[in-house]
């Protein structure tokens, strides 16, 4: 830890002590001069979910509680040293006030996506300031895996380890790891080792995604300019809103790109999608953006409207098992842009069950930050399902054809 570079990176399988050490260090650091340290993640809803409690353990080991003042929301230093915490994806206002930070500890980087990564970078600038990045490796195509593990940079610094690494390797693990080495080895090189998965355990569209990379429908995917673009959302503010971009060509389905983001207006996502040089068809929204919003007097539908988009509303399905089968009996037909999809792809290759048992039939899939990407597709399959009978199409409202 000790050799200076922008970027360390700590990854590899369970019992490591990864997170524990990287506490340790940073510690130490801000004992010996005052240093300002944003320990981030993608997602903090509230401070429970942060490394303060971590940190706040191991000042406790290393005899510092008379040095270190343990606050609701930051720890701060007799020497200044302070120490506080972020969520990168719903506070990207709030990473302005860290350009001065001499370090930022990201933990569970696997779940990072580019848009924050490239957010972050520029605003940790002070001169000599590192990243440090954390985490238990999950897919090869994980955006952090991709640009710190699988590529190698100059500025960085990467550092594998694992349970054997750990000279305080507790024995309650260590039979579980022998366990697992013994009776599952694809587990046991995920979870101890420290291996990427193919597909995520309980993964919704496992089956789907592992025949489109068989058959070569996840590259590049050209737009055609005759033919409009609809797209599909999940509508969110403090959780995502995603967007896919989909072309019917034929039997082919196109998904050209994809947009997501959070805690912004509706007319932010319209500017977006507008900035962009397609011929726009129907938006579909799914049935709740026909709700009157409070204090707006105007549902989402019609704000959309109000922009000067063509909207549809998808209907509602009883069941979210019903909403999933109807996308996986279309899935066969879309080809999805490799880069400008890249981000939605990884979080459909993440949405999955919520795994507390091993009957996968009727389980609801976790919500979490993939499941915003999956949910505007699945809009996409219970369309298709809509508009399946013959003549349905042109029942639909009149598609605006127009270059934004």
């Amino acid at each position: 830890m000790s050799r200076p570079s922008r970027y360390k990176v700590f990854y590899g399988g369970r019992g490591s002590a990864k997170s524990w050490s990287i506490a340790r260090e940073l510690l130490v650091r801000g004992l010996e001069a005052p240093i300002r340290v944003l320990c981030a993640r993608e997602f903090q809803s509230s401070i429970d979910e942060s490394v303060l409690q971590l940190l706040r353990s191991q000042i406790l080991d290393m005899g510092l509680e008379d040095f270190y003042r343990v606050q609701k929301n930051e720890i701060l230093g007799s020497n200044g040293t302070y120490f506080g915490f972020e969520g990168l994806k719903l506070n990207v206002k709030n990473l302005k006030s860290w350009e001065g930070a001499d370090y930022c500890w990201i933990e569970e980087a696997d779940t990072i996506s580019n848009d924050s990564l490239d957010i972050l970078t520029p605003t940790i600038r002070k001169d000599g300031s590192e990243i440090w990045l954390s985490f238990n490796p999950t897919l090869e195509d994980d955006p952090v895996y991709k640009r710190f593990v699988l590529t190698k940079r100059p500025d960085c610094v990467g550092c594998e380890v694992n349970w054997r690494d750990n000279p305080f390797f507790p024995e309650v693990l260590r039979s579980e790891m022998e366990y697992d080495r013994a009776n599952n080895p694809d587990k046991y090189l995920h979870v101890w080792e420290g291996k990427c998965k193919q597909a995520l355990e309980g993964a919704v569209y496992a089956a789907e995604l592992r025949k489109a990379d068989a058959e070569s429908r996840i590259t590049d995917v050209p737009y055609n300019d005759a033919k409009p673009v609809d797209t599909f959302w999940d509508l969110g503010y403090r959780d995502s809103t995603a967007i896919w971009c989909i072309q019917q060509i034929g039997a082919q389905t196109r998904v050209i790109d994809y947009m997501e983001g959070s805690q912004k207006k509706l007319a932010d996502y319209v500017k977006e999608l507008q900035a962009r040089p397609y011929v726009w068809g129907t938006d579909y929204v799914p049935h709740d953006a026909a709700a009157k919003e409070l204090g707006v007097g105007l549902s989402l539908n019609e704000q959309l409207q109000a922009l000067n988009r063509t909207t549809a509303i998808v209907p509602r399905v009883h069941q979210l098992s019903i909403g999933i089968e109807a996308l996986r009996s279309v899935f066969g037909s879309l080809w999805f842009d490799r880069t400008k999809c890249a981000i939605g792809i990884n979080h459909l290759r993440r949405y999955r069950y919520v795994t507390n048992t091993s009957n996968v039939t009727g389980r609801e899939p976790l919500h979490d930050a993939a499941s915003h990407a999956a949910d505007a597709l699945r809009q996409f399959g219970q369309m298709s399902q809509q508009l399946a009978s013959a003549g349905v199409w042109a029942k639909m409202p009149t598609v605006r054809r127009r270059v934004l």
